[in-house]
């Protein structure tokens, strides 16, 4: 690793011969993690690129009241370097709002709160390229970095200039991409039809509230907030909402002292260590971890339905379990027609509604157009998926010295922490500590209380002979 002092006077990433240390790609709460924590590394040269014209956190999404599942701990740096200038703390010290943050009492901060704040860090933390799309990145063998393409967009998102930049290592933090299912998928493509996905909710509110029927459908927390959301705005006893879920109840999200340990860097390890085989298994199984419904949200819903029947009537409102939608279509030129499976009963109906929203979640972004060119060095497991390292690096052929680290895209690996705002400052500072080869970040050897596995007791050596009360058994 080059030292500040010998790369200032020369250094041109737009060269081979002096290349960046570190470029990423993307700009989502993760980059922009690894970017704050790498900012005081001196003598590490980095940057960032992501297309979109400024740092937003799902805007969709940012219902006015919903907070943040984790605590406000977990943001960009703290986990890692609680002394950071880019903690949320000293965001607040510079907003004068600390004092009255500590009347607050608040651990958990509304989601409107944490995008402003990464949106502080965005604005203030150089390195970061705002309006740069990534075309291609490929391994230069002569020069040993990576060969990155981009296009520089105007505000309105037209092309300006290309341009190309080098970089001896790359970090991808491309996020993840709304998920419709296939049944709805000519629906949500379709013009002027009334079905969309969540992420989008806040856009088209206004036109939601005025729909006589409306469909929520996704068992997670951010349909259970549009159902509340849309319950609270709608006239008692005409709400004409219906809310659908596969899963086989509106389930709390697992938020127990202990359960919440998965979400540590103890589960993350004893999680990559597994055969592939149980790790595939596992994850479905773990669905309550991370796609359950927060207990203050369903005790918010419930009351809002108890409160609409103190006068005799009910609410018209219906929440459905278990139902998974088989087709969809039009009905007419205004309604949708869905086709349903009740899983459990093994019966089928159909709902005729004005309009849907689909909380269905999201998927990780595929790399294979972004990284067609690194496809060859990549090494896969048995089910073609990238092979991803203990230090989130992707395994490439030792042809390529440089480093693929990824952000995001290894839950197949790492388990259900990997989406985890939780886990962002930790991940960050295991990747720089990777990266420059030395502990730039002490990070903690225990984070749990629970041992998740069994350890092996170590084997003595032939012709040992064990203490009185040991576990050591000779070699034959």
């Amino acid at each position: 690793m080059s030292t500040a002092a010998e790369t200032a006077p020369t250094a041109d990433p737009t060269t081979p011969g002096t290349p960046l240390d570190l470029a990423g790609i993307g700009i989502g709460p993760f980059n922009l993690s690894l970017a704050a924590l790498a900012h005081p590394l001196t003598g590490l040269r980095c940057a960032f690129y992501d297309q979109r014209p400024a740092f937003h956190w799902h805007p969709g999404l940012l219902i006015d009241g919903a907070t943040l599942q984790v605590p406000f701990l977990a943001d960009l740096v703290t986990l890692a370097d609680p002394a950071s200038p880019w903690s949320f703390l000293n965001y607040l010290k510079t907003r004068e709002r600390l004092f009255p943050f500590y009347f607050a009492e608040r651990f958990h901060i509304q989601r409107t709160e944490y995008d402003a704040y990464c949106r502080w860090v965005s604005e203030n933390l150089p390195g970061l390229h705002f309006g740069h799309q990534i075309d291609a990145a490929r391994w230069n063998p002569e020069h040993e970095v990576f060969e990155i393409d981009y296009t520089q967009l105007a505000p309105d998102g037209e092309a300006q200039a290309l341009g190309r930049t080098y970089a001896r290592n790359l970090v991808l933090g491309i996020g993840t991409a709304p998920h419709i299912p296939v049944p709805l998928r000519p629906l949500a493509d379709a013009p002027a039809v009334p079905v969309l996905h969540s992420a989008d909710y806040l856009d088209h509110r206004d036109s939601l509230l005025a729909a006589g029927h409306l469909t929520v459908i996704g068992a997670g927390q951010s349909g259970a907030e549009i159902f509340l959301d849309q319950l609270r705005a709608r006239p008692t006893g005409a709400e004409g909402l219906h809310w659908l879920a596969r899963s086989p109840a509106f389930a709390p999200m697992e938020y127990s002292k202990l359960g919440l340990e998965h979400f540590t860097p103890d589960y993350t390890r004893y999680f990559h260590a597994l055969p592939e085989r149980v790790r595939d298994a596992l994850v479905p199984a773990q669905w309550q971890l991370h796609k359950g419904i927060d207990h203050d949200t369903l005790a918010a819903i419930h009351d809002e339905l108890y409160r609409r029947t103190l006068d005799g009537g009910w609410p018209d409102a219906t929440l459905t379990p278990g139902v998974s939608v088989r087709t969809a279509g039009r009905v007419g030129t205004t309604k949708v027609e869905l086709h349903l499976d009740h899983i459990q009963q093994g019966t089928r109906s159909r709902l005729t509604t004005d309009a849907v929203v689909l909380a269905t979640g999201y998927r990780e972004r595929r790399m294979d157009t972004l990284l067609a060119a690194l496809d060859p060095y990549v090494r896969r497991d048995a089910a073609e998926r990238p092979r991803i390292d203990a230090d989130h690096r992707i395994v490439l052929d030792p042809a390529v010295t440089g480093s693929l680290y990824v952000q995001n895209a290894e839950t197949h690996t790492h388990g259900v922490g990997t989406p985890d705002l939780g886990l962002a400052a930790w991940r960050s500072a295991t990747i720089l500590n990777s990266l420059t080869g030395t502990t730039s970040y002490p990070l903690p050897e225990r984070t749990a209380f629970t041992t998740f596995g069994l350890t092996t007791p170590p084997t003595a050596r032939p012709g040992t002979v064990p203490r009185p009360g040991s576990t050591l058994v000779p070699r034959h």
